[in-house]
């Protein structure tokens, strides 16, 4: 019986919510004028122990039509006062309960005023206590009946009808499941294809019409579409360009899809479409990994990664981990950064608790700590070491120059002596394009890392030919470096800055309007590091393809477009995001460069080319290393910063020195000096 009421009352949901509004106000108002006259009839049955009738012409029915009437007379008045019938669904639980509460407590005291105080033949005085309690819990429970019965259906009305009007760029079969998926959202509302197939232009998909891409400016404006949903998973980065650049300017946002599980599970909702992917903003199709690479120095080996936290360094353990190692040691500085990596791995890559402490080893230590080092290479043997640590963003190295040539170099160095003591078989050093020419302490430090690692290398390479043994005559440790540009998304990139600028509603902060910088995704990066260290024959400078170095104005700006923006400017002063020129920073080059030479050699894998870098022999870089340690002991920074500049090829500051310590050092000194002066 309730199954069957419940289906008639769904069934009359949506045509009692169709009622024009002040129909409803009408209809509301006959039911609590019924209210007011069953409120007295039942009253009179609770005072009198039996029904009465109204109409008779009784002592008790012209009694009961007086206090009907009353009642009619106070609350229907009383009730339009109180605003009961202004939005009749606008309150709900108990702001419903308490205004009309409020409304019956002044009406119970009016209508006891006259039944008990003056008195009326036929009405008993305990009516007028009696029948206001009735007529409060039959409005009352008529208001939370109609919530019950309307107010979800209400509110999913007023819901969708504030739903943003998208349309679905494909109208093939994930644009349909997509649409199907987002058919109850309260959020979008797909009102439409885009599809570049010009015979489908005009047509309609599931009743929904397929429009032409270059018609999307004209679109945005006439349907009031607030987003696109880019619906072709299939297109390869260069094609996706391509439209990217034709739905740019519209003042439109585009979404990209999750997962397509999900989406082929009806999982998908607004809030789980995502901003699009800045792989997506550059264009560039990475190549498929060898496999056989890959695996080559990991699977099953012991293997190390310093700086493991780091941006590199923790996707260079994700994909470690997918490789099946016997054991992967990640070392780091930061306790942070290091529990947050660690308790990943452990969550995504090892389901068994007893597997952790077997196959994932998080240790915190310095590379500049050699004791500590040196005990975790001598307890852990690793096979494969990549070193990832390093201080990378350039002014504050540049604002602590004696600490990022000691962490950048004398780490290094530390590192790669004990792996040559401990016989690790594969050493990967983790370098920069900022090595090449550099124009910052950066840069120049990552270098001279790059010189003591082939310096080294040809130290083996002496040494086991001037060794009468044969077994010696292959160097135990082929030390290697990789170099390469910006990592997408890491802690240094411009892209989750301008991002994070963009919600704020700006400015973007750019610090020259034709600096340019090479891109590519962290996943990519980390797997071409891994295959580059894989082909080391020993000494060698690996450089990784980064495509066609980026504009950042240009980047900056295509965001802001595609976020539904404008860039405010002269030529808009009405746009929404202005771009704000700051000025180079200490150290900040314009153009970034990959190489030395002209002549780099191909490898197997087309995205890995291998330098011909000149280098200082050991006996002749083993004294100036020594001396930085010694000179970074006392702080004495210019006398660092001119070594480096000796040593490093085409190092060419372009400033003054603005080591922080240094500089207040500097200042006191003359001032001191100064003092003594005056006293004279």
């Amino acid at each position: 019986m309730l199954t069957i009421m419940k289906q008639i009352l769904d069934k009359l949901t949506q045509p009692v919510l169709g009622i024009p509004r002040n129909t409803k106000r009408l209809l509301v108002f006959s039911t609590d004028l019924s209210l007011c006259v069953l409120s007295v009839w039942l009253a009179y049955y609770l005072r009198l122990g039996e029904f009465i009738n109204i109409s008779s012409d009784s002592v008790w029915g012209r009694g009961s039509l007086w206090a009907a009437g009353a009642s009619i007379g106070l609350a229907l008045p009383l009730f339009m006062i109180f605003g009961l019938y202004r939005a009749i669904f606008r309150y709900s639980g108990w702001p419903a309960l308490t205004a009309v509460a409020r409304a019956i407590c002044l009406y119970g005291l009016l209508y006891a005023a006259i039944f008990i105080a003056i008195g009326v033949d036929g009405v008993p005085r305990t009516i007028a206590i009696i029948q206001p309690i009735l007529l409060l819990l039959l409005v009352g429970g008529s208001r939370a009946f109609a919530r019950l019965w309307l107010g979800e259906q209400y509110q999913s009305i007023l819901q969708k009808a504030k739903r943003s009007n998208v349309l679905v760029y494909g109208a093939g079969t994930t644009g349909r499941q997509l649409v199907a998926s987002l058919a109850s959202s309260h959020e979008l509302k797909v009102v439409g294809f885009l599809d570049d197939d010009n015979r489908l232009h005009g047509n309609a998909l599931n009743g929904k019409p397929i429009y032409n891409p270059l018609d999307l400016d004209r679109l945005a404006r006439s349907l009031d579409i607030t987003t696109v949903l880019l619906a072709m998973p299939n297109l390869s980065r260069t094609r996706r360009n391509l439209i990217l650049n034709k739905i740019r300017g519209s003042h439109v946002v585009v979404r990209t899809l999750p997962n397509l599980n999900d989406l082929a599970q009806g999982k998908v909702g607004a809030s789980n479409l995502q901003e699009l992917d800045v792989e997506d903003l550059l264009g560039r199709d990475p190549v498929a990994p060898d496999h056989n690479l890959l695996s080559m120095n990991i699977q099953g080996k012991v293997v190390m990664v310093t700086g493991a936290g780091g941006s590199i360094g923790s996707e260079l353990c994700r994909q470690i981990c997918k490789l099946k190692p016997e054991k992967l040691i990640l070392v780091d500085v930061s306790e942070f950064a290091l529990y947050v990596i660690h308790s990943e791995l452990r969550g995504i890559y090892y389901a068994s608790e007893e597997q952790v402490p077997q196959r994932l080893v998080p240790l915190l230590a310095s590379v500049n700590d050699e004791e500590r080092i040196r005990a975790i290479m001598e307890t852990y043997l690793p096979e494969t070491v990549y070193h990832a640590a390093a201080y990378k963003h350039v002014p504050l190295v540049e604002h602590n120059l004696a600490e990022g040539v000691n962490n950048n170099v004398m780490g290094t160095l530390t590192m790669a002596l004990l792996a040559i003591e401990y016989g690790v078989r594969n050493f990967v050093l983790i370098s920069t394009d900022k090595a090449v020419r550099p124009t910052n302490i950066m840069g120049a430090s990552k270098r001279l890392a790059e010189l003591s690692l082939q310096a080294l290398w040809a130290e083996q390479i002496n040494k086991s030919h001037h060794s009468g043994s044969k077994s010696q005559h292959e160097p135990r440790t082929r030390l290697s470096m990789v170099r390469f540009g910006n990592v997408l998304d890491s802690s240094g990139s411009v892209i989750p800055k301008f991002r994070q600028q963009i919600r704020n509603g700006g400015p973007i902060t750019l610090t020259h309007p034709e600096i340019t910088r090479y891109f590519m995704t962290i996943t990519e990066a980390a797997q071409l590091v891994i295959q580059a260290g894989a082909m080391a024959k020993g000494g060698d400078v690996f450089v990784l393809d980064m495509g066609t170095p980026v504009r950042i104005a240009d980047l900056a700006r295509l965001m802001v477009e595609l976020s539904g923006l404008s860039i405010r400017d002269a030529s808009n002063p009405s746009g929404d995001i202005e771009i704000m020129i700051t000025g180079l920073r200490p150290g900040e080059k314009l153009y970034e460069e990959l190489m030395l030479g002209d002549n780099p050699e191909p490898t197997i894998q087309p995205k890995i080319q291998r330098a011909q870098d000149p280098f200082i022999p050991w006996s002749e870089l083993e004294g100036h290393l020594e001396n930085l340690k010694f000179l970074r002991k006392h702080n004495d920074v210019e006398r660092i910063s001119g070594i480096v500049q000796n040593l490093v090829i085409g190092y060419l500051p372009n400033g003054n020195i603005v080591d922080w310590v240094y500089n207040e050092r500097m200042q006191k000194s003359c001032s001191a000096y100064h003092q003594r002066r005056i006293k004279k």
